[in-house]
Parts: C-alpha cells; structure tokens; sequence
C-alpha cells in the first residue's frame, strides 16, 4: 500500500490512508477482505485497478455487511450496526427474551483524523 501512495494508520495497522487534492481513500484489510472507500472516486478506480492487476479480487458492490457490523447509507451519513449479530449471538446462549439495557455509548459520534495520534503499540 506504502508503494501506492498510502499511509498506515496509528490506530489500526490494518487501515491506509490517502490525501489527495484535499480528499481521502481509505482502504481497511481483515484476512482476504478488504473494504475501499472515501471521497476520491477517481483514486478508489485508480487503486482497484492496481490491486486487480496483482491480486484476484471479486468487487461485492456496495458495503452492506462486514465483521459482523450492519452497514446503512442514508442523505443524513453512514450508519453502523450490530443489531443482527447481538440478535444472534442472544439466541445462541439462550437469552433472546432478556430485558435491554442501556450501555456506556456516545450516540450519534463522529469518527475523525487525528494527525498528531501516537502511534499504537501494534505488538
């Protein structure tokens, strides 16, 4: 990803980033999938592209579902979910019929670059 342009993040290893004429792409690895996104349509192409070229690579659309995370799209942002995995790990241990209950979460938190993050201990 280095010899492409990118930078790899302090806060995942597993995530490279780009700036480009004041825009980003962001490409994030797990095992043998990968997701590729931002707001440089032109560098998204450009970067398929290259790993199509060196890799075999299936393009899935649109992101609906990674890593157990729901993945909604909708005029106000993204959205991320873990409804259908909570749902189905309760029903494996036998606690579908459980009480909900609030949880230590900011609602409604926007993720941003931080430039001056320390680098994470990837050991």
């Amino acid at each position: 990803m280095k010899r492409y342009g990118f930078v790899q993040s302090n806060a995942d290893h597993t995530l490279f980033l780009k700036h480009r004429q004041k825009r980003v792409t962001a490409l994030i690895v797990y095992v043998d999938d990968m997701i590729i996104t931002g707001d440089d349509t032109e560098e998204m192409s450009k970067l398929q592209e290259q790993l199509s070229a060196e890799f075999e690579m299936k393009n899935l659309g649109g992101l609906k579902y990674f890593l157990g995370i729901e993945v909604a799209r909708s005029q106000k942002g993204i959205f991320l979910s873990q409804r259908k995995y909570v749902l189905d790990l309760l029903s494996e241990v036998g606690l579908l019929e459980c009480k909900p209950a609030d949880t230590p979460i900011i609602q409604n938190h926007r993720l941003t670059e931080h430039t001056d993050q320390v680098p994470t201990d990837k050991g």
